[in-house]
């Protein structure tokens, strides 16, 4: 079935010639003896004129309907500007309707009456919408930019698989039964971290992949179950070596998608000064509202919620002193929802300081207080005290509610920056132990693995993540590549000898047979395409997502199986009890 053109490129300079198009009919518009309607397919939209006499094999024609026209391209009397077509028309000759199509259960334009759930149910026409359609071809640039840019730097990219052995990283495995080998079961990777590695090891020195990852966590709104990582790995560089590749690909990727000149290198910031600053590990630095230390100020306070905390920080957010009890109490839930005891608000209206607390302060600290925060009329102060992780995490959340609500950003912004030094292991006091905080296989700091025996809170991780908008796009180290620090590594996140060789033997076998230094990164995919087409959600950029329960409502998975499936998979289903 051949065209001659598609329902984008057509132009003045096409005048008087002779098409065929092909589409689906967007809209139709009856005008006494002529029919005018716009033909779209995934390039764009074209208007058709059919004379009466044509008009009458169409007058079923609605929207959704295929046809295939031949006719003449023909100058437009009325213009539209925004269309890119929008200078000419065809004369339709002739019209075959290839297919027909019933009344659609949402609008199928770039603005629609469906909810998302009706949209996910119906995604093959969600996604005919042109502006799903622009985000999947912005997705698509992304990609094929990437890997054009790697393949120019001799990256070599190679297929990892997709059944391995389940060695958890953190959130739970997805599992798959094996039918021939009873009992056992093969993992879907959350990441082709291990193999990546056994690959610097098998001497490529430059791999990349375009992978897929699963990961059985708790749902959040920009997750998803499965999901696309741009993953890298590299021999024999240096963690500047490969941040600044890194940051050469993303001045690509923002030249050739959004014609957008990014300006490198990156800001640089240590875990501790972004926590200090912006309360996150992913800081949005395109404004600001920073956090402030105001432990100083309270050293010797009398104020009980004050006495004998880790952290007292402060937040202060102009013009905001006439917010209502009720706002700052939602402000308080808010906090909590953090971790945070309480919240204490303050005001700074006509050169005084107000508030119910301030009675507890002394006339120097409230003098110190204005002086440090440097306080102007109408600010409103918010103040966490707690450890210092949640009092960080607690303003750091206030601090993008008033991005949000005072819409403090914009979408045609574009931050970039790194987060370094992160620390390699996290201490849970309720489990007793400690965890990686990013995995296992990064590699401590060199100036720090003196403090890996005996105190491994103090070792900072050769670690770095990308951060675009407050959100993390990206993240990657430098492995490990001793054998015995390694080891020491697995102790310290409590595995036994025996658990190491069950997990992680293969990989541990490899590192002695001459392991090269290496590092890598990967892009999270799919948080890159959400944030460059400037949507909402990555469901939005993804072709086929699962909703926030973690269900794909189109094709109703997950699902039940037959008992004979379970059978062959040596399976039983245990239903848990429901109160």
């Amino acid at each position: 079935m051949k065209r001659t053109h598609n329902n984008e490129e057509l132009r003045l300079r096409n005048v008087n010639e002779e098409v065929t198009l092909i589409g689906w009919v967007s809209k139709r518009r009856n005008f006494g003896a002529l029919v005018f309607i716009d033909l779209r397919d995934r390039y764009g939209i074209t208007q058709l004129v059919f004379d009466e006499q044509l008009a009458k094999h169409i007058t079923n024609v609605r929207n959704e309907y295929i046809l295939k026209v031949d006719g003449v391209v023909a100058e437009r009397k009325d213009k539209n500007p925004k269309l890119a077509t929008g200078d000419i028309e065809i004369k339709v000759k002739a019209v075959e309707i290839v297919n027909t199509a019933e009344t659609t259960p949402l609008i199928i334009a770039d603005e629609t009456d469906a909810l998302e759930d009706t949209r996910l149910v119906y995604r093959y026409l969600d996604l005919r919408r042109p502006v799903m359609q622009n985000k999947m071809m912005l997705r698509h640039k992304i990609t094929k930019t990437m890997r054009n840019f790697l393949d120019d730097q001799e990256f070599l990219e190679i297929e990892t698989p997709i059944l391995t052995k389940s060695t958890p990283e953190g959130a739970r495995d997805y599992l798959v039964p094996s039918r021939i080998h009873e009992g056992e079961f093969y993992a879907l990777p959350q990441s082709p971290q291990l193999f990546k590695q056994l690959l610097m090891i098998s001497g490529f020195e430059k791999y990349y992949q375009v992978a897929r990852c699963f990961r059985d966590e708790d749902l959040r709104a920009d997750r998803q179950p499965d999901f696309t990582q741009v993953d890298i790995e590299m021999s024999f560089m240096s963690e500047v070596e490969i941040q600044t590749m890194l940051e050469n690909m993303m001045v690509k990727v923002m030249k050739e998608t959004l014609d957008y000149d990014l300006k490198v290198p990156f800001l640089r910031l240590p875990y501790e000064e972004a926590m200090n600053r912006y309360g996150s590990d992913k800081p949005d630095n395109r404004f600001g509202i920073e956090l402030k230390d105001i432990k100083g100020v309270f050293e010797h306070s009398e104020f009980k919620v004050f006495k004998g905390v880790e952290s007292i920080k402060a937040i202060v957010v102009p013009e905001q002193a006439s917010l209502s009890r009720k706002e700052i109490d939602k402000l308080t839930d808010l906090a909590k929802k953090y971790g945070a005891g309480g919240l204490v608000s303050l005001k700074f209206v006509d050169d005084a300081l107000q508030g119910g607390v301030v009675k507890f302060f002394s006339d120097t600290e409230i003098a110190e207080l204005i002086t440090v925060l440097n306080l102007q009329n109408n600010d409103l102060v918010l103040i966490s005290s707690d450890t210092w992780q949640t009092t960080c995490e607690v303003l750091g959340a206030l601090r993008l509610h008033f991005a949000d609500v005072l819409q403090l950003t914009s979408k045609d912004d574009f931050s970039f920056l790194w987060v370094t030094d992160f620390p390699l292991v996290e201490y849970d006091k309720e489990d007793g132990r400690y965890y990686a905080k990013h995995h296992p296989f990064t590699r401590p700091k060199d100036e720090d693995l003196k403090y890996l025996d005996t105190a491994p809170e103090k070792v900072h991780a050769a670690a770095y993540d990308m951060v675009l908008n407050g959100y993390e796009i990206g993240g990657g180290s430098l492995r490990i590549y001793d054998n015995e620090v390694q080891k020491k590594m697995f102790k310290i996140l409590g595995f036994s000898d025996e658990e190491i060789q069950e997990r992680f033997g293969f990989f541990v076998d490899a590192f002695k047979y001459g392991t090269p230094p290496h590092g890598g990164f990967a892009y999270g995919l799919d948080r890159v395409a959400m944030i460059l087409s400037k949507s909402d959600s990555i469901r939005d950029v993804i072709a086929f997502p699962k909703n926030a329960a973690a269900r794909c409502p189109m094709t109703g998975a997950p699902g039940k199986v037959d008992d004979k499936q379970l059978e062959e998979l040596h399976l039983q289903v245990v239903y848990s009890e429901k109160e």
